[in-house]
């Protein structure tokens, strides 16, 4: 009897390290490259970050995709994605630690204006800086997820006073929490934006003038979310009245990023290469591992998504 493939798009040198850890894992299932030669119509599993439009639905026996990270957005902008196949995403543990490290380093880095303090080393200048205590200081989370949840609750843990919103309730412990028709209360109150809200086509461009407007003078930005949150134009405009002090950026419209873009030399933007919660072959294969036989057994999974909403 034919063993049923898994077929695994990335485009990354890691790639022939993820086909042989999830081989491992996965020993009843024949594990593929997309480059690879195989039977489409014995591929079942597809395990993919941002495959080519279309590609998904030339697998005719598909019973399940997995996204390789926490966003779904790069299967659902397939126009011609099969509807009835579900589509599990990847999280789990050593993904939310390594997007609470992230965001909590960006955030001290921008209350404690080490961007400054760079600067002025450049120049050989000795310039103390004096920063306000981290409860003199609000963080608004947009984005109220499992990566969202947890870096909300690292910074309040730190000091910070936290609030969060989101599209419908949420309940975190010391932090309060707005919903989509409270963005204006929310946003008037934030020191420091932190986005990491799912790419819907009501999130598509929300980080624009119109919302830095409604944020404090002087405000900081990270979007450790999607590119394609942002209206790039209207950020270097805010960056240059003032209205935004600082954006950290890990997460672009075209990446890598074009070494032409303006955003590599802005004084006023920390650029990294979508590192924030950058999943690799070993914790991500397990995780993708468990969830793929849980799928299997008909068990129960968290991580399954609502294909229709996004989330």
């Amino acid at each position: 009897m034919t063993r049923a493939v898994l077929v695994l798009y990335v485009r990354s040198a890691r790639a022939r390290w993820w086909r042989k850890h999830l081989q491992t894992l996965l020993p009843g299932i024949e594990c593929k490259l997309w480059d690879d030669t195989f039977r489409s119509e014995d591929v079942e599993y597809a395990v993919v970050w941002s495959p080519p439009n279309g590609w998904l639905a030339g697998f005719e026996n598909l019973k399940c995709i997995v996204s390789i990270g926490a966003g779904i957005d790069h299967v659902l902008a397939d126009s011609l994605l099969p509807q009835h196949v579900p589509v599990i995403r990847t999280t789990g543990p050593d993904l939310t630690q390594r997007m609470r490290e992230y965001i909590t380093l960006q955030v001290l880095a921008q209350h404690r204006q080490v961007n400054a303090v760079r600067l002025a080393q450049n120049t050989k200048q000795w310039q103390p800086v004096i920063t306000p205590p981290a409860h003199d200081l609000t963080i608004g989370v947009m984005g109220l997820g499992k990566l969202g949840t947890a870096a909300a609750s690292s910074l309040q843990q730190l000091g910070y006073q936290v609030i969060g919103w989101a599209g419908s309730q949420h309940h975190i412990d010391n932090v309060k929490c707005y919903t989509s028709d409270q963005k204006q209360h929310f946003l008037t109150q934030t020191d420091i934006l932190v986005c990491l809200l799912p790419l819907t086509d009501d999130t598509r461009n929300i980080l624009c003038g119109s919302l830095f407007s409604m944020l404090k003078p002087g405000a900081g930005l990270i979007n450790a979310a999607r590119g394609e949150h942002l209206v790039e134009e209207d950020l270097l405009q805010a960056l240059d009245s003032g209205q935004i002090a600082h954006a950290t950026l890990d997460v672009f419209r075209q990446e890598p990023l074009p070494q032409s873009h303006p955003f590599w030399v802005h004084e006023k933007i920390t650029v990294t290469p979508h590192i924030a919660s950058l999943i690799d072959p070993e914790s991500g294969g397990k995780e993708i591992a468990r969830n793929l036989l849980a799928f299997i057994n008909g068990e129960p999974i968290e991580d399954m998504t609502d294909t229709t909403r996004g989330y």
